[in-house]
């Protein structure tokens, strides 16, 4: 795992976007037709936003799969991630992608999790832009998360401390509005990407991060298994990294 820590969340942003735009050139050149995971959440805000104003792209070889959505809520909804994906991604890129596999949060949740299964590539994702939660979440795979699930998407159920970091975050008025299942990419499945991009601001975030950086890998803190990953690059602004110790057996590189 390669850290990255930067001065706020606009400087993450933009090395986040620049580096994945990098990398999803080079992909295009190598390979034709790519393949990208794109989340959604508050920690995405400045990465997508970056992400999609990049030059030179040809996102029309790029085909895109959503990481997670609530069960039972409909795309009109604020806290809707298909309607965050739409609006805050697809809708800004200069020409459409290739496909947008978007999940269906009103379709039954385990023949949608079997639809979107029949999609995904035999092969690796090429890129996936990924967060931690609160709790150490990896998409919606809450603790203890299922780390030999083969399944590309599963049925899951959202723990009370990632049910309040969406209250917490304003997607939700009360804990009683935030739906308590959700369909998720497996944490095999996003592994099976060939680079990953790991992007956590804010200090809530900051014991999430020190478990999952300095802790050992569990499922009590999914995002832990990130270490494994021949490519991962978690980047954290300095609110995030501030448990994180002066001295560390990984590359940390500063950016103002």
């Amino acid at each position: 795992m390669k850290l990255s820590v930067h001065a706020d969340r606009a400087a993450l942003g933009r090395t986040v976007a620049a580096d994945a735009a990098e990398v999803i050139r080079r992909a295009i050149h190598d390979r034709g037709q790519i393949t990208l995971v794109v989340a959604t959440g508050s920690s995405q805000f400045e990465v997508l936003a970056e992400l999609t104003a990049q030059p030179s792209i040809s996102w029309e070889r790029v085909t895109v799969f959503h990481l997670d959505e609530y069960v039972g809520l409909s795309p009109e909804h604020p806290a809707s991630f298909r309607r965050y994906l739409r609006e805050r991604f697809v809708a800004r890129l200069p020409t459409p992608p290739a496909a947008f596999h978007e999940l269906d949060g009103e379709a039954e949740p385990h023949a949608e999790c079997r639809r979107l299964a029949a999609l995904v590539p035999a092969g690796p994702f090429d890129i996936a832009l990924v967060g931690i939660g609160e709790n150490g979440h990896l998409a919606f795979n809450d603790p203890p998360a299922d780390f030999d699930a083969t399944a590309p998407y599963l049925v899951v159920t959202l723990d009370e401390p990632c049910r309040r970091q969406q209250v917490g975050e304003g997607w939700f008025a009360t804990l009683a509005d935030v739906p308590t299942h959700a369909i998720s990419m497996s944490v095999q499945r996003i592994l099976a990407s060939r680079t990953i991009f790991c992007s956590v601001p804010d200090r809530r975030k900051a014991e999430a991060v020190r478990a999952a950086a300095e802790g050992p890998v569990t499922p009590d803190v999914p995002a832990s298994i990130l270490k494994r990953h021949p490519d991962c690059r978690l980047h954290v602004d300095r609110e995030a990294a501030s448990l994180l110790p002066s001295s560390r057996g990984m590359a940390v590189a500063s950016h103002a």
